[in-house]
């Protein structure tokens, strides 16, 4: 009976680290997005709508993140 409660942990530990794999990459996506409006020269609304689904994204999962306190501190 003590294995199940194990095993949840476990599976709880691996749903973080899955979701901040996930966070991870939103916040690599988005970093990309600003760099891309920076370059480009004339103002293109693709680019900023791009980058503004990129950010609303990250930031969401990173509210998820702070309501399910998973430690944000982790690096990769």
């Amino acid at each position: 009976m003590f294995r199940l409660f194990r095993k949840r942990s476990s599976v709880r530990q691996e749903f973080d680290d899955r979701f901040m794999q996930l966070l991870q990459e939103l916040k690599e996506e988005w970093e990309q997005a600003r760099e891309l409006e920076e370059l480009v020269r004339d103002y293109d609304e693709q680019v900023i709508a791009k980058r503004k689904i990129a950010e609303s994204k990250y930031f969401y999962m990173f509210k998820e993140a702070k309501e399910r306190n998973i430690r944000l501190n982790r690096r990769f």
